[in-house]
């Protein structure tokens, strides 16, 4: 069953006479925990594509559709509100708040929410991660990769359903990048949570279950695993 999808999606950027269909007539879903890798050359759409799946950026036409209901018909403070409860985003730059610690960075999203932190829970996060050693620094005394890590951390610290992921490893040196990538997919199967990532780097997108391929706006290769294992092109 699909837990997001969206439909005849459709973005244009305008500024004066100038027009850029960045998504044209997109129809794509995602099963539950499954880890979905979008590639495509830089101008393709795939970040854009990747922030409407994730409410960040509202589409020209078309819809997406979580849980059966279009995440655009929900007014700012409600999509905000199953944003931060329901989907976790991890971005190239970290974004993390730098006058917090590690640890008050992961907490923070369960803070705004005025909830209780499941403390089992988010040591089983740090623990996976291996940041335990890192929860009271500042991000500026962190290398990028324990940066990232404290980054994913935050994103799963809510219990998302879908974590979007928009170039993690692209700030990283390519062992760091490895490590993050393999620490993205275990945590994704340990969790159940569907991962969808964005990525120029074809050696990250293989180790995805299923490629999506844009250009131009548009989709045009998806491979996707057979029952077997062994991946079938659309």
């Amino acid at each position: 069953m699909e837990i997001i999808r969206c439909e005849q999606l459709n973005k244009i950027y305008a500024s004066g006479e100038a027009r850029v269909h960045a998504v044209r007539d997109v129809t794509i879903g995602f099963k539950q925990g499954e880890f979905c890798a979008i590639t495509g050359s830089s101008g393709s759409g795939k970040s854009t594509l990747l922030h409407m799946f994730g409410g960040l950026e509202y589409p020209t036409s078309g819809k997406v559709v979580y849980q059966e209901k279009d995440l655009f018909s929900y007014n700012d403070n409600q999509l905000s509100i199953l944003r931060r409860r329901r989907f976790g985003f991890v971005f190239q730059a970290y974004n993390l708040v730098q006058e917090l610690t590690g640890s008050e960075n992961i907490r923070l999203p369960i803070l705004l929410d005025k909830k209780k932190p499941d403390e089992e829970y988010l040591k089983r996060i740090i623990d996976i991660l291996g940041i335990e050693d890192r929860l009271d620094h500042l991000p500026s005394a962190l290398s990028g990769g324990q940066q990232q890590r404290i980054a994913i951390a935050r994103a799963l610290a809510n219990k998302p359903a879908i974590l979007l992921a928009d170039e993690p490893t692209g700030n990283l040196d390519a062992k760091t990048g490895r490590e993050v990538l393999s620490l993205l997919k275990y945590v994704g199967k340990e969790l159940g949570i569907t991962l969808i990532l964005v990525t120029h780097d074809l050696h990250v997108a293989e180790q995805a279950d299923r490629i999506l391929t844009l250009e131009d706006g548009q989709i045009v290769r998806d491979t996707q695993p057979t029952s077997a294992g062994t991946e079938v092109q659309e």
